[in-house]
């Protein structure tokens, strides 16, 4: 197949980068160029900033593709802008969507591709419903060949899944475990979470390209493992070769004392405070045999030794350490005024 990403270099874009690139496929990537160096050998590239329409446009020329994939997309105009340039020029259109488009919280903990999407506390997730219903619209009236994927938390080597962090990435609540401290979780620990694994994900998401069940519909590509918070960060201790010292914070008090860039708000309360387990039946219909095969306590060990092992990736942020060692000493000083 002839293959155009658009990205190509991120957390769930480079899974699928490396199997197409294995797999033979004629595959382009359209990016500004600043990872090139992470692109698989025979990838052609068309070096452009996607946001320049006519740059874009330029660079295409008259290529056409059997499939273009946008996983960069986040507002409307985005969508507007691709509708324009591949309208007539892709067999089919998968764009990368999100898991936090669901009603939070929703109805159900068991999470279908048709629960109510809805989400008052993240405009993230409302953009991204925005766009998937701008899809919709110009495949009823256009015939505009679209395939909608719906990931939740997908994660590589690169990073260590995490709920309450700063701006700075997983390393701060690494670091904290390493150093004996412990770490926020919210609520109880006790709500439900799904990690999935970018190959993992990477597999389900080559099984739609090209396929005609796959036009016109919406997928969500996830583990079948479900964890609760505190497993989750009990497996992150393990792989560290830690104790595990869960600090256990509401994720309304989280989100109202953290600082507004942190988006938590959006991050706990329009996505991780409330369990979710996601029925992935129609992505198994529409892709035979695929099954999610690493389980978490594998996956995080290789995030966690490659992270050890990558010195530049060990970003510390101290105003984050800070502000854990405040929320914890402020909640346990409350504790104290209860005493008898």
């Amino acid at each position: 197949m002839k293959i155009l990403l658009i990205g190509g270099t991120g957390t769930i874009s480079s899974a699928i980068t490396r199997q197409l690139a294995t797999e033979g496929h004629d595959l382009y990537v359209l990016n500004r160029g600043s990872r090139r160096h992470e692109l698989p050998e025979g990838v052609k590239q068309i070096i452009a900033d996607i946001h320049h329409e006519d740059e874009v446009r330029e660079a295409i020329g008259s290529l056409s593709f059997d499939a273009v994939c946008e996983f960069i997309g986040f507002v409307p105009g985005d969508i507007e802008r691709d509708i324009r340039l591949f309208y007539g020029k892709t067999c089919q259109y998968i764009f990368i969507s999100s898991a936090s488009v669901y009603n939070k919280p929703a109805r159900s903990y068991i999470i279908t591709e048709g629960t109510t999407q809805a989400n008052p506390f993240w405009q993230y997730a409302r953009d991204k419903i925005a766009c998937e219903e701008l899809l919709m619209r110009a495949y009823r009236e256009k015939g505009f060949p679209i395939t909608i994927v719906r990931p939740s938390h997908t994660y590589s080597e690169r990073g260590v899944p995490t709920s309450v962090r700063g701006t700075m990435g997983c390393w701060p609540v690494l670091k904290r475990m390493l150093e004996g401290k412990p770490v926020i979780i919210q609520g109880d620990g006790s709500s439900l979470w799904t990690m999935t694994w970018n190959e993992d994900f990477a597999r389900g998401f080559l099984g739609l390209l090209g396929n005609p069940k796959a036009i016109g519909e919406v997928f969500q590509i996830m583990s079948d493992e479900s964890l609760s918070w505190d497993q989750i960060y009990q497996t992150i201790a393990e792989a560290l070769g830690v104790a595990f010292k869960p600090y256990h914070v509401s994720s309304d008090f989280i989100a109202a004392v953290s600082p507004e860039e942190w988006n938590l708000t959006g991050n706990l309360i329009g996505d991780k405070a409330v369990s979710v387990v996601f029925d992935c039946t129609k992505l198994k219909r529409a892709v035979p045999g695929f099954c999610a095969t690493t389980r978490f306590s594998e996956g995080v060990r290789r995030s966690v030794d490659y992270l050890l092992s990558h010195p530049e990736l060990q970003v510390e942020d101290p105003v984050y350490d800070e502000w854990c060692d405040r929320v914890i000493a402020i909640q346990e000083q409350a504790k104290q005024m209860f005493e008898k």
